[in-house]
């Protein structure tokens, strides 16, 4: 019985750290800012566990049975934790409040559960023994839920199904001690019925969890969701309405082929026909291959590096059909080496020292967590110097000047503090509102006075009304993104913020 008990603390860690971890990430994917919602979570949590091993001194007798129960709504809310926060997501008013709920309930079901089995061994063996042993189960438990939820759960199982599976095992604990422990549990027919039911609801759950996900989904996004997949680095959405194709990250909108048009002719054009000849251009992001697309327009072009960190979006914007289509296939040129790696460290480690570009293009995410914050900082600026040439030009998308003011002058004066010469411009973009990016190099930049043919938004005359700005969009003060500081990340998530509520 005494090791029956104790590997039950190992599962019992591992299945609450996971939970811990799954509602870290989602809330990462759904709220963006990953190490403010990490640190809510966990400390939610963790205060939570706290209140539970207070309360856990108010079970007196019938031990066991109080142990099985726990596990058992442990693993049922635990399990379809993940499902119900992606349902609520978009049919609640105050998310948060709901988040923070079923945090705090699991992990005071979860903080009561160590110190019961510490009271059902007490007897069985000596003190420091109980101790040692009983914590170390559990610490071990919480390394291998660790190491399991990134290489294993969210790649190949997703958050949905993880946690169903994870609340099967807290199940499967309490069946174990139900049927190892023949007495000192009253009711054990109840128990054991009440146990099968928990884990038939929650294989249910497991076997259809692509489709709870598709409904959660459903009502999110508008249209009709034709591809999903969870990555080690995302969600990945696409949905489409009628002719409308839309590419959405963490639920975050990336393009609609309505008008992804405006967008990428105006990132890619200004510069690249500014340059006489561009011969080697590197894109950072821009794994849709839309960018590139428009980049291949320049005959004169003989090499395109492209770093994107998620080999599951080159791969289906590469390989399906309908997303050649949009992007007429740019992802299969005999020109393009793709490199699937996190762009700050291929600058620093990856990129070969001789390696210099005519032009740079990068079409990352906004900046709304710090992950991707690190990629708008002065540290990268500066980086990317050794990638550019003396008369080269680099150009950054850099979210909406008219709903984000201080973010987007926090890029173009982060630029500007890493020794570039910068150069604004906007549009309107109907998918998105107005847009704005910014353009670095080392002397003053010219806007080109042609452009190729073929386009169907950008002109000369259109172009060099993009760099005016009204009052409202002008130039603001602000603080310098640093890696150690990331003013950029807090002003994007104020600024989208307030927007979003009204």
């Amino acid at each position: 019985m005494e090791l029956l008990l104790l590997f039950s603390a190992f599962v019992i860690a591992t299945c609450g750290l996971v939970y811990e971890l799954i509602a870290g990430t989602l809330a990462s994917y759904l709220l963006g800012d990953s190490v403010t919602q990490f640190s809510t979570i966990i400390g939610t949590y963790l205060f939570a566990m706290g209140v539970g091993s207070w309360l856990s001194r108010y079970l007196d007798r019938d031990l066991l049975a109080h142990f099985v129960r726990i596990e058992l709504l442990v693993g049922l809310i635990g399990g379809c934790s993940a499902a119900a926060l992606f349902i609520l997501f978009d049919h609640v008013a105050s998310f948060r409040l709901w988040l923070y709920f079923l945090v705090g309930v699991i992990g005071v079901l979860v903080g009561i559960e160590i110190p019961l089995l510490l009271r059902i061994l007490e007897g069985r063996l000596a003190f420091k023994d109980l101790v040692s042993k009983v914590f170390t189960f559990d610490y071990i438990g919480a390394l291998f839920a660790s190491l399991l939820f990134p290489l294993v759960l969210v790649p190949y199982l997703g958050l949905i199904r993880s946690a169903f599976l994870f609340g099967i095992l807290n199940t499967a604990v309490a069946i174990w001690v139900l049927h190892a422990i023949k007495s000192a549990i009253p009711r054990r027919g109840a128990h054991k019925a009440a146990a099968f039911t928990v884990l038939a609801f929650l294989a249910a759950g497991f076997i259809w969890s692509e489709r709870i996900q598709s409904l959660a989904e459903a009502s999110a996004y508008p249209g009709t969701v034709i591809f999903a997949e969870s990555t080690p680095y995302q969600r990945i959405v696409v949905t489409r309405q009628q002719r409308d194709i839309r590419l959405f990250l963490n639920s975050n909108l990336q393009f609609s082929s309505m008008d992804e048009y405006r967008y990428h002719e105006a990132l890619v054009h200004p510069i690249m026909s500014a340059l006489k000849g561009p011969r080697k251009v590197l894109i950072i992001g821009g794994g849709d291959g839309l960018a590139l697309r428009e980049v291949l327009r320049y005959s004169e072009v003989e090499a395109v590096t492209m770093v994107d960190l998620d080999p599951a979006v080159t791969r289906l914007f590469s390989r399906n059909e309908m997303m050649t289509g949009l992007n007429g296939g740019s992802l299969s040129s005999p020109k393009l080496t793709l490199i699937n790696a996190d762009a700050f460290l291929w600058l620093r480690e990856g990129k070969p020292a001789d390696a210099r570009f005519d032009a740079v293009i990068i079409d990352l995410p906004d900046p709304s967590n710090f992950s991707i914050g690190k990629l708008y900082s002065l540290t990268f600026y500066r980086l990317l110097k050794s990638a550019l040439k003396e008369d080269g030009l680099v150009v950054i998308q850099s979210t909406s000047p008219l709903v984000a003011r201080k973010s987007f002058w926090c890029v173009n004066n982060t630029l500007a503090a890493a020794g570039y010469q910068t150069a604004a411009y906007h549009l309107f973009v109907p998918s998105f509102g107005e847009w704005g990016f910014i353009i670095g190099s080392f002397s003053p930049y010219r806007p080109p006075e042609r452009l190729p043919d073929g386009l169907r938004f950008l002109d000369v005359t259109t172009m060099k009304a993009m760099f005016q700005f009204p009052p409202d969009m002008a130039h603001v003060a602000t603080a310098i993104q640093r890696l150690d500081d990331q003013p950029l990340v807090r002003y994007f998530d104020e600024e989208w913020g307030n927007y979003l509520i009204y």
